[in-house]
């Protein structure tokens, strides 16, 4: 068996990992990257992830009517694959031009603290690191249950790559994910039905939020059962029959595909934790502390597979703090990240940051809130402008110290906007100075002059 031995080893192609590689690399260090699948170079972002189910966001919201949904969507898968794969070999060279970094494909496996093999047919490597760098991410996870695995049925991954285009598509979960996927294949030109466990879509938004958003998807031929459950899916070769469990009994819906969006679990499989001594929690996540370190000395889980919110710019601040251990004063901590946007790339998208209304209600605060539908805006021209008036913003200020709390900008541009205001948040800028600013005309940013002029009490 084959053995080196570099200073740092990463597993898995991700954005905190990869980073960490590149900069390690180009200031000495004696670094590998191990990853398993050649169409993962650059990590779940660029290639599963974000970037691709953007660009096919962003193609459906340009088909017309009279645009042929088959051929379009074809199109846009091509498109998508094109991209994917000119993002891939970028990355990839990133890391190659790199005199002091050894890329390795092959699937890594623990055999000790500091040492893992890998394995590529029938060649076997070992790897010995002083630092090792767990960056193996997430994948879909399906629940158990009859017919889950079935050819019709699909993760956010394989939906992606459907054929045919699905003319009616279940689409089992009401989050982030769900929802973005719901509103990419209705604009494709599917007839989408959403099941929903809980009383209403998006649980943890403002209830004005998750009402609108379900209005406007339901004008793109997006249908909605709540309280709902799935009990088992029978492939008849024609169709797949869901079977779903709702408050007034069971009922059968005959589709085309069906779509899991419920939840993503740790890719760990592989790993044999237990070989190096790496706890892990009861859903498999690595466990590490505020400063991304394992249990293992020496050993660091970064991205999704340290149970972390699931954001890539999360991953790059992972990046940040292990890199201020390895380099640094070894201070910068997870505990260090305030004000943090998320944002669900519906049509227009949905932004949010802080707390919500009724989480700043159970802490006993005194606040003002706002809230204004996009249409109803007048100070905020852009919506109209691009032809797209959905939406609202509201805005959850401390009433005592004028700080925003929260926001959520339901919006043309609301990706961006939503970064001033947790940027605001970070510094301490006051709600009435937002209110007050001077902003670029026409734009969306704007839309804060009027609506924080009309906070008031809850």
């Amino acid at each position: 068996m084959e053995q080196i031995k570099v200073e740092v080893l990463v597993i898995g192609w991700g954005k905190g990992g990869k980073t960490l590689a590149g900069v390690l690399g180009r200031g000495g260090r004696r670094v590998a990257v191990v990853e398993r699948s050649q169409h993962m170079y650059g990590g779940g972002c660029i290639n599963i992830a974000c970037v691709p189910t953007k660009a096919l966001v962003h193609s459906a919201e340009n088909r017309r009517e009279t645009d042929d949904a088959q051929r379009w969507f074809d199109r846009s898968v091509a498109s998508r694959d094109a991209l994917t794969a000119k993002l891939r070999a970028r990355n990839h060279a990133m890391l190659a031009e790199v005199d002091t970094v050894t890329l390795i494909d092959g699937e890594a496996r623990f055999v000790g603290p500091n040492q893992v093999e890998v394995t590529a047919g029938a060649d076997l490597l070992a790897v010995r690191a002083e630092t090792i760098i767990i960056n193996t991410g997430s994948v879909p996870s399906r629940p158990s249950l009859p017919g889950a695995t079935g050819p019709k049925v699909h993760d956010s991954e394989t939906l992606q790559h459907v054929r045919p285009l699905p003319r009616r598509l279940l689409v089992v979960g009401a989050g982030y994910v769900g929802l973005e996927f719901a509103g990419m294949f209705a604009h494709f030109g599917s007839h989408v039905t959403v099941v929903a466990r809980g009383e209403r879509v998006l649980p943890h938004e403002e209830p004005e939020v998750a009402t609108a958003v379900q209005a406007m998807l339901g004008e793109s031929s997006v249908d909605f059962l709540v309280a709902t459950e799935v009990e088992r899916i029978d492939d008849t070769g024609d169709e797949a029959v869901v079977t779903l469990t709702t408050a007034d009994g069971s009922r059968q819906v005959g589709v085309d595909a069906v779509l899991f969006a419920t939840g993503r679990r740790p890719a760990t499989d592989a790993l044999d934790l237990a070989a190096a001594g790496i706890e892990s929690d009861d859903r498999g996540f690595v466990v590490v502390d505020e400063h991304l370190r394992t249990s293992v000395p020496g050993v660091f889980a970064v991205g999704d597979v340290n149970g972390g919110p699931q954001f890539t710019y999360i991953s790059l601040d992972d990046h940040r703090i292990v890199l201020d251990q390895l380099t640094g004063t070894g201070t910068r901590a997870t505990s260090d990240r305030v004000a943090v946007p998320s944002t669900m790339f519906l049509t227009p998208p949905v932004s949010r940051v802080g707390m919500t209304l009724a989480q700043a209600k159970a802490e006993g605060r005194d606040v003002l809130v706002a809230t204004k539908n996009i249409a109803d805006i007048a100070a905020m021209p852009r919506p109209k402008i691009v032809g797209e008036t959905h939406g609202l913003i509201t805005v959850v200020v401390d009433a005592a110290t004028d700080l925003v709390l929260g926001a959520t900008v339901f919006s043309v541009d609301s990706q961006e906007v939503i970064n001033l205001l947790a940027l605001a948040m970070r510094a301490g800028v006051t709600a009435s100075a937002l209110r007050d600013g001077i902003w670029t005309h026409p734009s969306s940013t704007e839309a804060l002059n009027e609506v924080l002029g009309a906070l008031h009490p809850a």
